[in-house]
């Protein structure tokens, strides 16, 4: 634990990965929030006929062995450069979740400019905590239909490395030789907001001076869409799949399942200064709270959100006239909109004529345990550009969101100074994250 007498530490944000259905990196992923250009398509991983739901937010052309554009040699600079993501080998060892998982946090570590420093940098002050909500669904789906088919001998001996949640930390820890804490978080979608969070309090007790944070989600299967669509959650505009996630809008019908990985370096902020490092903003708060109300719907009015918000602000030591962009959970479903946008309006309520808002969702569809990340990520990237993303496909705001005098940027991005943002992730279960994000 941290001395109370040694000034505070401060955690800042150094590097930025993602594979999501917008694009294969942070930079496509960020153009396409700009540009307000959706991924969601119509299912190709396996045929949807019978199922109400046709759609989802697939990753699309990420190759798992994909040669890096420059070699990175995290175990020191006499060591062999690490030229690709995932051997071939490694590609059949591990799950897809694992694969886009790899993929983002690779990024951000070449990003960050770690690599650069590793034979000073002690890799034990150095850890990782990567969310993943479910785990590796398609694997076990298939394994199934292996298992039943021929029997015992034909079940894969990497099974079990193929859905562990905790694999893909561990092969991330393992590449870039992290040798801190390794852990995964799983709280539904609101996972990868929880790693964020915990990430940060393990730099700030001084347990670590660097860490690997976010989260990753791989479940476009028949279970998945199939128990979804069964529970009536998940949009059924088939034939427009661009438009299906609609946030705020009165005619939205649901959310749209998709996968991918966000993936942040967080650093001590003397630590990044030190080696010169960019940084593109500071973590500055972080809240987690229980409705203790019901396992899949928000607190009536979100209450348990709007408290996961202000511990945000509060450990942020900022009031809510600081804070200009809310990166909102969003999802685009009829009831869990309207609660959040409540909240909001309650928590921010002297500041709503400067406030902005908007669902990324809206172009992503829902990432599940990769969510919180995805926000948060919308988040940081509007303090550094100086742009909110908006929320598409808003054509008619619904009146129980529109009444409470939010601007959800409807459709078109808005260039204006961001000091401060919160991001939003709420899960089933109950639980709620918010992190704020401010510039130095």
């Amino acid at each position: 634990m941290q001395n109370p007498s040694t000034p505070a530490r401060r955690v800042v944000i150094t590097g930025l990965g993602a594979v999501t259905p917008c694009g294969n990196t942070a930079a496509e992923t960020w153009a396409s929030l700009v540009e307000g250009r959706s991924g969601i398509g119509r299912i190709t991983r396996f045929d949807p006929t019978g199922c109400t739901a046709h759609i989802a937010g697939e990753v699309k052309g990420f190759d798992p062995s994909r040669a890096l554009p420059a070699p990175l040699r995290p175990r020191g600079p006499s060591s062999d450069p690490m030229n690709q993501l995932l051997s071939q080998k490694d590609v059949k060892k591990f799950g897809r979740f694992t694969h886009l998982g790899v993929g983002a946090a690779v990024e951000a570590y070449a990003d960050s400019g770690l690599d650069a420093h590793r034979a000073t940098l002690p890799p034990d002050r150095m850890g990782v905590n990567l969310g993943v909500g479910l785990g590796g669904l398609p694997e076990m789906e298939a394994m199934h239909d292996t298992w039943k088919a021929g029997g015992f001998r034909k079940i894969s001996p990497f099974f079990i490395i193929q859905i562990a949640p905790n694999l893909l930390a561990g092969q991330v820890s393992l590449l870039l030789d992290f040798r801190g804490a390794n852990m995964s978080v799983a709280s539904a979608c609101a996972t990868s907001g929880h790693a964020l969070g915990e990430a940060a309090a393990a730099i700030i007790r001084n347990d670590a001076d660097v860490m690997i944070a976010g989260g990753a989600e791989s479940t476009i299967t028949p279970l998945a869409i199939g128990a979804f669509a069964q529970m009536r959650a998940l949009s059924t505009r088939n034939d427009a799949p661009e438009k299906a996630s609609r946030p705020y809008d009165r005619d939205r019908d649901g959310f749209v399942l998709s996968e991918g990985s966000v993936v942040f370096v967080l650093e001590e902020l003397e630590h990044a200064r030190r080696r010169g490092a960019r940084i593109y903003a500071e973590l500055r708060g972080y809240g987690a709270t229980a409705d203790a109300y019901h396992l899949s719907s928000l607190a009536p009015g979100a209450e348990g959100s709007a408290r996961s918000m202000r511990a945000a602000l509060a450990r942020a030591g900022l009031a809510s006239t600081d804070i200009d962009y809310v990166s909102a959970h969003a999802t685009s479903t009829p009831g869990g909109d309207g609660e959040e946008a409540a909240a909001i309006a309650s928590v921010f309520a002297d500041n709503k004529a400067n406030l902005n808002v908007s669902g990324v969702k809206s172009m992503t569809g829902h990432l599940l345990g990769a969510a919180g990340a995805m926000g948060a990520f919308a988040a940081v990237l509007a303090i550094h550009h100086g742009i909110v993303p908006p929320t598409i496909n808003l054509e008619n705001i619904d009146p129980a969101c529109g009444d409470l005098g939010l601007n959800v940027t409807p459709n078109t991005a808005v260039r204006r100074p961001v000091r401060a943002a919160l991001a939003n992730s709420f899960g089933f279960g109950g639980t709620n994250a918010s992190i704020v994000v401010a510039a130095l």
